[in-house]
């Protein structure tokens, strides 16, 4: 096909919703670092917002340099791509093999977000006591040898996964699956906070978390519904089923939680929303509207009792990473295995055989497959990447616990999040400390915090 045909068969309309899509899943990064933010004490909450918000650039170059081609390159093998797509070459005006309707360059940026939300999900694991230098270096490396890879066995033409007629509209093993096993495996190799199990780690500030699940509710829409690649009846199904598993997600966790404490939570909620779209993930293009009540419900349950493996299996998963994506996003494959509608799938013309309730059990085989592969590939590489840097001086993941006391916002960036509460905190313990010492003790003390907050 000569070059000036190939645009008469791409559609401004389908360009159009997958740039808006692109645009919806970028906002989903700094939602989840306001998400984490809100989550974590105080003087690491500034650290948590930049960590992930940094996974845009540093992707952004991995998946220019090769992240894109290792991933989707249309030569690849059965688990991983090759280099034809380096450095975007031969990404401009051919078709994507997703859409006829959209230029690859599209279906590029588009996936690209996708590849940079991924890290962010798991580094908030190693909240509170996670170097910067260390972290961006795994979430390049990481990106490279975890994600592209089980990107590529899952949506790429060649994709072993693929080849097998799986099953995943939007990430439920490449993002979900995958960030939460790299977050087990961050936490476990980096050991548990200082204080962990004699200090309460409560939420500092519950109005961030609730920002942040705006943001990954608000995005969360051209993450599934962009899956679709078109403005069409498939993309606006998703939508719908997205919605509706996030409301009854929320629901669910809060009532969990209202049967213990009596109180309705507003983190409950908020978490019990962000299962419910982890869980509805896979599924978003597969599943009827009825049937994603479900999902919702099965992830805000499941993932509030996951959230209890930390204390049985002894980890410090600071911010229940593993317990919302790894769990929830098994979940959804398991859940897709069983109610995968043909009728659903044929909305955009794809053709599928259906799950275990349109008689093709086998499907259900496939989707615990991808999950178990998923897992255990995911941890044990995520494990073998941060065991080798820890090794390294420059690259030593954790800091020092007096550091860690500190907190990551003074120690890694310099500057806190709060300066205003900090002053106020600072005030109180010398008016405390002024109390127990002489005249000339408390002039001298009071002038030193004159001087350092003036």
């Amino acid at each position: 096909m000569s070059e000036t045909s190939q645009p008469s068969q791409f559609k401004e309309g389908d360009i159009a919703w997958m740039l808006t899509s692109t645009a919806f899943v970028w906002l989903m990064i700094p939602g989840v670092g306001y998400f984490y933010s809100g989550m974590a004490r105080s003087k690491n909450a500034l650290s948590l917002i930049l960590f992930c918000f940094l996974c845009v650039p540093v992707v952004a170059m991995q998946w220019f340099i090769w992240g894109y081609s290792l991933s989707f390159s249309r030569t690849g093998g059965l688990f991983i791509g090759n280099l034809r797509n380096a450095f975007f070459m031969n990404v401009r005006g051919e078709p994507t093999l997703k859409a006829e309707s959209l230029p690859e360059i599209v279906h590029a940026i588009y996936q690209g977000m996708f590849a940079a939300i991924t890290p962010s999900l798991a580094i908030g694991a190693a909240a509170e006591r996670a170097r910067m230098l260390p972290l961006l270096v795994f979430i390049f490396v990481w990106s490279t040898l975890v994600y592209d890879v089980i990107a590529c066995w899952i949506w790429s033409a060649n994709g072993w996964f693929k080849t097998i007629e799986g099953l995943d509209f939007a990430g439920g093993t490449p993002v979900h699956i995958a960030s939460g096993a790299a977050a087990l495996a961050y936490c476990v190799v980096l050991g548990k906070r200082h204080g962990h199990g004699r200090d309460e780690f409560k939420p500092h500030n519950n109005v961030n978390v609730i920002l942040g699940t705006v943001f990954l509710w608000f995005g969360w829409f051209g993450f599934n519904g962009g899956s679709a690649f078109g403005a069409n009846t498939r993309a606006a199904m998703a939508i719908m089923v997205t919605n509706t598993a996030a409301s009854f997600g929320g629901l669910a966790w809060m009532l969990m939680d209202y049967r213990l404490e009596r109180k309705f939570s507003a983190l409950g909620f908020c978490s019990g929303a962000v299962a419910g779209l982890v869980c509805i993930t896979p599924a978003s293009g597969y599943v009827s509207p009825p049937v994603s009540v479900l999902f919702g419900i099965t992830g805000g349950i499941a993932c509030n009792l996951a959230v209890k493996l930390k204390h049985i299996l002894d980890f410090d998963d600071a911010l229940d990473v593993f317990a919302v994506h790894a769990v929830g996003g098994v979940a959804g494959n398991t859940l897709l295995g069983i109610f995968a509608d043909k009728e659903m799938a044929a909305l955009n013309g794809e053709i599928i055989h259906g799950g275990a309730i349109d008689g093709h059990s086998v499907q259900l085989g496939y989707q615990i497959a991808s999950s178990i592969a998923g897992l255990t590939y995911s941890f044990c590489i995520s494990a073998l990447i941060l065991y080798v840097m820890d090794r390294i001086p420059c690259l030593k993941l954790r800091m020092e616990p007096d550091e860690e006391e500190i907190g990551t916002d003074e120690t890694e960036l310099g500057e806190p999040a709060y300066y205003f509460l900090d002053r106020v905190v600072a005030s109180i313990q010398v008016q405390i400390a002024s109390k127990t010492m002489s005249s000339p003790q408390q002039t001298q003390l009071q002038s030193i915090d004159h001087i350092h907050y003036s």
